[in-house]
């Protein structure tokens, strides 16, 4: 047994089973027993404690102390794998942080695909005062008595994506909890177990390679508290995100673009072209109407005059879909000229001019990863390759066959593309470039253009900084801690239940973690869709956010976008989105200071802004308050 304590914290490591247990102040956090430290060679399990060589000794630098502990000599099938590593865990003395990071010596002889490590905390109590924070989407907590088992995670767990907004779990037993921090999320996946009514949920990292490589240091920091909720442990990782330089308020972009035309605007998602391919998983041979329709830049100029002049609604912004001649999800990114059947770049400039005579934003979906095979410049070699040569193939979406552009080559595109649009006439307010922040970062293996993970998304943030410089403001599909600094709005960041169909079994309370880190850093629109039992416009207030007041999805079933709502009058939608778009006026570059259940009751929740504004909900009666 190996044991070092600083202040409050005390590190404990047993060497016979390879597990640490951390006490601070009174609490005391162990890891499972029912956890073995591993990594997956091949597709066989290599246990740690299966090495010939194990040595450990304590570690002591200027600025903490603790444990570090070598590994060699891995066998598989009697071959030797010519691994070696270390770990090092430690507590910081400024902080009394701990540390956990592995360190790679020599690489195996054969790739490892997965490294299990370090382990998940012991968590096992029937109550629901022991609850599990995972970042799926807005924010998901977890009872230890939730009836309702987890399902499999959004892009299994990865990091960086719908699956993890931020890169972080936590947990709370009564009053203590910890905030676990992967610092290298790119190459990280998360998993989580929570079986049905519990009485446990178990959480941990799962290590993945960057181009087929275990070759870079993979470290976690867990920060312990006490007397805390999922709100301190929010807060506690918004002082780390402000440390790290990736912390950016929209008070601060404003100083780039004008954000102030988002602010207390309600949102339209409508569509110009639709054009599903016979090869594409969406075509509908029974229903070819469905496939192919056009409406024309006209239809939605007059539009845009009917919500001023017979709605009254003052400030709006428009996401226009299938705008270009391919139609949506078309040829990407060779996706211009605009829609010849539907006016062509003349029309499309006079529905941007007559927004802006307004006072109106006019935005387009746009998209730099998906790679068409039907795009007139298509070229593979320009595609992400995977270290074994291959490319992903798929044809998932109206445009048939594709694979994924390396994002090298997105930077040069979104140039040409939106040069291209400017010497047409057609002014942009903003822009949304599809998927960047929903789905993982792309590797590439080209010797052309080889990239990792995380210079992947730092060619993303380049096509978001220079629709920036253009004054353009840019949207993607979700959001996600690595964009925060150059993002300026969404499509939406919802809870993860409003990804599936009405009614289905939650699994677990939704609560706006997200928000309580980032709500002053980004707008978002939110969903306002009224169920006979529920009634998404309390959500939007809740969360201090934007209407919308029109969602005409894509694809039908997915991505949000179900049926068995209210059919609401446009002049009801247009009364609900004033109420929503006066608080977004009012709170949109505020902190959301606080969340609760009230009375630990999940149907009535307040929160609170950094002006004063409290918001109250009762989702089951559908009702709310508004206070300063």
């Amino acid at each position: 047994m190996h044991d070092i304590k600083f202040n409050q914290t005390a590190l404990s490591f047993e060497e016979s089973s390879l597990l640490f247990s951390i006490q601070h102040g009174n609490a005391i956090w162990k890891w499972d027993a029912t956890y073995k430290p591993r990594l997956i060679a091949g597709e066989q399990t290599v246990y740690f404690h299966d090495a010939a060589s194990i040595t450990h000794s304590q570690w002591k630098t200027g600025v903490g102390e603790g444990i570090i502990s070598h590994y060699q000599g891995f066998q598989l099938d009697g071959a030797d794998l010519s691994l070696a590593f270390e770990t090092v865990t430690w507590i910081e003395y400024a902080t009394e942080d701990v540390h956990f990071e592995w360190i790679p010596l020599t690489e195996s002889s054969i790739p490892v695909s997965e490294i299990y490590w370090p382990g998940y905390m012991e968590f096992e109590k029937e109550s629901d005062r022991w609850y599990t924070l995972l970042n799926i989407q807005q924010g998901l907590l977890i009872p230890n008595t939730w009836e309702t088992a987890l399902d499999k995670l959004p892009f299994d767990g990865m990091m960086c994506t719908a699956g993890s907004y931020m890169p972080w779990f936590g947990q709370v037993k009564e009053k203590d909890g910890y905030l676990a921090i992967c610092e290298q999320p790119w190459d990280a996946a998360y998993y989580a177990e929570h079986p049905a009514k519990g009485p446990y949920t178990h959480t941990g990292i799962k290590w993945l390679p960057s181009l087929g490589r275990m070759n870079s240091r993979r470290t976690m920091r867990y920060s312990f508290l006490t007397d805390c909720d999922y709100n301190d442990i929010c807060k506690h990782y918004r002082t780390y995100v402000k440390e790290q330089g990736t912390f950016c308020s929209l008070k601060e972009k404003a100083a780039k673009a004008p954000v102030h035309k988002l602010v207390g605007a309600s949102f339209i998602h409508k569509g110009i072209k639709t054009k599903v391919m016979p090869d594409s998983r969406f075509f509908d041979p029974k229903q070819p109407d469905k496939n192919n329709h056009v409406y024309s830049f006209e239809k939605r100029t007059g539009e845009i005059h009917h919500f001023y002049k017979d709605l009254g609604l003052k400030k709006l912004y428009l996401h226009l879909d299938g705008w270009a001649e391919p139609g949506y999800d078309n040829q990407h990114p060779d996706y211009l000229p605009a829609c010849e059947e539907a006016g062509g770049w003349e029309k499309m400039k006079e529905l941007a001019d007559t927004m802006h005579g307004y006072g109106y934003s006019f935005g387009i979906h746009d998209q730099y990863r998906d790679y068409y095979r039907r795009a007139r410049t298509f070229d593979q070699n320009f595609a992400a390759q995977k270290p074994d040569g291959t490319l992903t193939e798929h044809a998932n979406w109206a445009g048939g066959p594709q694979t994924y552009l390396c994002a090298t080559q997105a930077p040069y595109y979104v140039k040409r593309n939106f040069t291209e649009i400017e010497k047409n006439g057609v002014e942009l307010d903003c822009a949304y470039l599809d998927v960047f922040t929903c789905n993982e970062p792309d590797e590439c293996d080209h010797p052309w253009h080889r990239i990792n993970r995380k210079e992947c998304l730092d060619y993303r943030s380049l096509c978001f900084e220079y629709l920036l410089s253009k004054g353009i403001l840019p949207s993607s599909e979700e959001v996600t801690d690595w964009s925060v600094k150059s993002l300026v709005f969404c499509h939406y960041a919802p809870y993860s239940f409003m990804m599936h169909e009405p009614g289905a079994d939650r699994q677990g309370i939704p609560v706006p973690l997200f928000n309580l880190v980032y709500h002053d850093c980004l707008i978002i629109p939110w969903m306002m869709e009224k169920y006979e039992k529920e009634d998404f416009m309390l959500y939007a207030l809740l969360n201090g956010g934007a209407p919308y007041f029109i969602r005409d999805g894509a694809y039908e079933n997915i991505d949000g976008s179900f049926g068995g709502h209210q059919t609401l009058s446009e002049e009801e939608m247009a009364a609900r989105c004033s109420v929503v778009a006066s608080l977004h006026e009012r709170v949109a570059m505020c902190e959301m200071l606080s969340h609760e259940l009230i009375d630990g009751d999940p149907f009535r929740q307040r929160t609170v802004f950094s002006d004063g504004t409290t918001v109250e909900v009762d989702l089951l009666h559908g009702t709310y308050v508004l206070s300063v």
